[in-house]
């Protein structure tokens, strides 16, 4: 088994008071806190990070310099908005090969050296470019839009049930102090802010964020030599890749490629398909939008087809409901700097299991397992992971 021991997370938002080694290290110092050990422990690390904002290309050897890592080995990994998932599948993996015994995994981006249109641009890249971006004008906003328009025209949502996501994440950012919002909204405020793109609205939209997260990995040999009581198990985790091109696919009401993940998480962590929430606490979904996070609930079998949208409507998945969903303000309210949201998300599964998440956003911990959800593209990548407190 591969085990978190540590972890940091640095204060979301716009963070151009610090360099990216600085923001690193905001994250990299409470996570090697936490585990108890010191730079020299580390066998290898894994930044993640799409980057293609920020001044700097060498990010691992620029941070390695600056938080004393070198020489141990690194390696650089992007799968847009899933890039911090990618991140940690590429650290369980070399512990669970026998190639690592402790591994520093990092999520950081500084989204704000660039303008809003330029980096709105690069998201863009992370569909298929030349024929969506080039020829149709397609952002992000749009891909969803697209599938959140089908939803309701399939389901009968409306703009109020997006909203509701929006109130529930922002209630629950709002007691998140590493969350780029802390401020609660109402159903008028998300209603009444501008379009961007039919039928999301300002406050159906997650953020440009900079920020940076951090989790320390150890095999189970570790975690019994250093008889290390406070850990979470990655229980398993299962991964998925959609289409480039959006014409490809016959469904916009469900990402297929998070579908099969998803199985393949709850297959290897023997938990049943057909009703997950008997056996999770809490989870962390990719709610780039809000449309997003319903979808979410039915892909991930939280739900069946259609009936996503009455976990919200029913607030069940607010802390005491159903299943607690995204109590850390999700990517809509804590921010969504690409290469650290997946990293984030693991930060959170370790705090909730160990009830150590802030007062006010701490779920009850029955089960001892915690989902994440975590979607690169619309889709093109999906990583569902499972953590828990027992092997």
């Amino acid at each position: 088994m591969v085990a978190i021991i540590g972890v940091g997370h640095s204060k979301f938002g716009n963070r151009r008071d610090v360099s990216i080694p600085e923001l690193a290290w905001e994250a990299i110092k409470p996570a090697l806190d936490t585990a108890n050990i010191e730079q020299k422990d580390i066998d290898f690390f894994v930044i993640g990070t799409a980057g293609v904002w920020s001044s700097e290309a060498a990010v691992a050897p620029l941070i390695a310099e600056y938080a004393k890592l070198e020489p141990a080995g690194s390696m650089r990994v992007e799968a847009a908005c899933a890039t911090g998932s990618a991140a940690i599948r590429v650290g369980y993996t070399a512990i669970k090969s026998g190639e690592a015994d402790v591994v520093l995994i990092l999520g950081i981006e500084k989204m704000q050296e660039s303008t809003n249109p330029i980096v709105i641009e690069l998201i863009g890249r992370f569909g298929n470019f030349f024929w969506e971006f080039e020829n149709f004008g397609l952002t992000f906003p749009a891909y969803y839009a697209l599938y959140a328009t089908a939803y309701m025209a399939k389901y009968n949502a409306s703009e109020e049930d997006f909203a509701r996501v929006a109130v529930k994440n922002h209630f629950y950012g709002a007691r998140n102090p590493y969350a780029q919002f802390q401020k609660e909204i109402t159903i008028e405020q998300a209603l009444n802010s501008p379009y961007i793109s039919w039928p999301f609205k300002l406050f159906d939209c997650s953020p440009i964020t900079d920020g940076a997260s951090a989790v320390i990995m150890v095999s189970d040999d570790k975690v019994k030599e250093w008889k290390i009581d406070e850990r979470v198990f990655i229980l398993s985790q299962g991964v998925g890749t959609g289409t480039a091109n959006l014409s490809k696919r016959d469904n916009f009401t469900s990402l297929k490629s998070a579908v099969y993940a998803a199985e393949i998480a709850y297959r290897k962590a023997g938990i049943d398909i057909d009703n997950p929430c008997k056996y999770l606490d809490g989870a962390n979904v990719h709610d780039c939008f809000t449309s997003a996070e319903i979808i979410a609930y039915e892909d991930l079998r939280f739900a069946k087809r259609g009936e996503g949208v009455e976990l919200i409507r029913e607030e069940q998945t607010y802390i005491g409901g159903k299943i607690p969903v995204n109590v850390d303000g999700g990517l809509k309210a804590k921010g969504h700097p690409i290469g650290a949201t997946g990293v984030s998300q693991a930060v959170e599964a370790y705090k909730q299991l160990l009830n150590k998440a802030e007062k006010g956003r701490q779920i009850d911990v029955v089960n001892g397992k915690y989902l994440t959800h975590n979607i690169g593209g619309t889709g093109h990548y999906a990583y569902v992971t499972i953590y828990g407190l027992e092997r």
